[in-house]
C-alpha cells in the first residue's frame, strides 16, 4: 500500500490532505522522514508504525475502539443538548466513519464500543445475537428480595407485549444493583428498575460479553481493542460464542 493511500484509510483526511501532510515532512516511517506520496508500505505484521506531527500510529485494517464514557455526553455525531462522544475521540477516528456500537443515555457513563467495521456494530447490536451486558445501578430506595426476583422472572415495560427478565439481578450493596440483560431496548435498565418498585439514579455499564472496562482506563478516555479484547467479547458466561 502506498503512503498516502494508508494514511487516507486512517483517517487522516482527503488523499490530497495527505499527500499535503506527506510533502510537507510531517510523516515518519521508522523514525526518518517519508516525502514521497508513493513510497510502498508493505503491510506486514506486526502492522506498519508511522508518526504523523510527532504523534505515533499503528495501521488498522478496522478501527476498534472501547471509550469509559462519562455522563453528558450522548451517543451521536449531531448531538441535541450535549457534547458527543466522537469530542473524546481523534478526528481520525472519525474521518474513518467509526460509529458508536449502541448507545447510552446521555447521563449513563462506562463502557461504550466504536467500530468502523458494520458486520462488528451488527453483531453487537442485533438483539438476535444475545450478548449479555452488566450494569451497576445505583437506586434511590434499598433494595430487597421481591424487587430482585420480580427483575430475574421479567417485568412488563409500558408499551410492551412481553416482560422482560434479566439474565441475573444481584445486590452489592444496599442501593447498588448489578443487572445483566441481553437486549437493548429504549432506557431498559431504568424502565425494567422501575416496573420492579424503584428508581435508578445513576447508571453504569460495566462489562459487554466477556469484556469488562479497563480499571486503567480513566473516565473519557479510550482505547485500542487487540485481538484478546476482541476474543473477550464474543464470551458468554465464560464461554466462546
Amino acid at each position: 500500500m502506498d503512503l498516502e493511500t494508508l494514511l487516507f484509510s486512517q483517517g487522516f483526511g482527503s488523499r490530497r490532505q495527505c499527500r499535503g501532510l506527506v510533502a510537507e515532512g510531517r510523516v515518519r516511517i521508522g523514525g526518518e522522514p517519508c516525502t514521497d506520496p508513493r513510497a510502498d508500505i508493505p503491510l506486514l505484521t506486526p502492522p506498519p508504525a508511522f508518526e504523523v506531527d510527532g504523534h505515533a500510529w499503528t495501521y488498522r485494517e478496522k478501527a476498534y475502539v472501547a471509550l469509559n464514557k462519562p455522563a453528558g455526553y450522548e451517543c451521536s455525531r449531531d448531538p441535541q443538548h450535549h457534547l458527543s462522544v466522537f469530542h473524546l475521540l481523534p478526528p481520525q477516528l472519525g474521518e474513518r466513519g467509526v460509529q458508536s456500537v449502541g448507545r447510552l443515555d446521555q447521563d449513563t457513563t462506562g463502557l461504550l464500543l466504536l467500530s468502523d467495521d458494520g458486520a462488528f456494530v451488527h453483531a453487537f447490536t442485533s438483539p438476535k445475537r444475545k450478548v449479555p451486558k452488566v450494569y451497576l445501578a445505583t437506586v434511590r430506595h434499598p433494595l430487597d428480595d421481591d424487587q430482585l426476583a420480580r427483575l430475574r422472572e421479567g417485568v412488563l415495560l409500558h408499551g410492551e407485549t412481553k416482560p422482560s427478565a434479566a439474565l441475573a439481578a444481584h445486590r452489592r450493596d444496599e442501593r447498588l444493583l448489578e443487572l445483566t440483560v441481553l437486549e437493548g431496548k429504549y432506557h431498559q435498565v431504568k424502565r425494567m428498575v422501575a416496573a420492579a418498585g424503584n428508581r435508578v439514579e445513576k447508571l453504569h455499564r460495566e462489562r459487554i460479553g466477556g469484556y469488562a472496562l479497563p480499571a486503567s482506563l480513566a473516565e473519557g478516555e479510550w482505547r485500542w481493542l487487540d485481538e484478546n479484547d476482541l476474543a473477550a467479547l464474543r464470551m458468554k458466561d465464560g464461554r466462546a460464542e
